[in-house]
């Protein structure tokens, strides 16, 4: 059926796949949100921030 060089770059071809789906639910079940929400964290601290100096004022 394969021969072993064959076998290899299967194998080969099958862990990079893994891998790639793998880091792909990581990245959109951690990474972005936790991302996201630090960019929405900061700009409501930003415009906070700028309120209260403009009240200040």
């Amino acid at each position: 059926m394969f021969e072993f060089d064959q076998y290899l770059g299967f194998l080969a071809f099958l862990t990079i796949l893994t891998i790639g789906f793998w880091l792909m639910i990581f990245l959109l079940t951690f990474v972005v949100p936790y991302w996201l929400i630090g960019n929405l964290r900061e700009m409501f601290k930003e415009r906070r921030e700028a309120k209260r100096a403009r009240l200040e004022e």
